[in-house]
């Protein structure tokens, strides 16, 4: 399996949309946990690094 590197600042698409109806987040933290932000609506969710990993669809930029 590949281990998958993350900037902040990134801006990744998941899988399942946000209810807002945005699909673009904004990696703003990095750890054990990530924390990512709603490009539409501003949320701001702490999601585990597998989770992510395995929700990620693809990586849109890299900064």
């Amino acid at each position: 399996m590949t281990e998958r590197t993350y900037k902040i600042g990134d801006k990744i698409t998941l899988k399942k949309g946000h209810p807002c109806g945005a699909n673009t987040w904004e990696i703003i933290r990095l750890g054990a946990d990530i924390k990512i932000k709603c490009c539409h609506c501003g949320r701001m969710i702490f999601i585990p690094r597998i989770e992510l990993n395995k929700k990620l669809k693809k990586i849109l930029t890299e900064e």
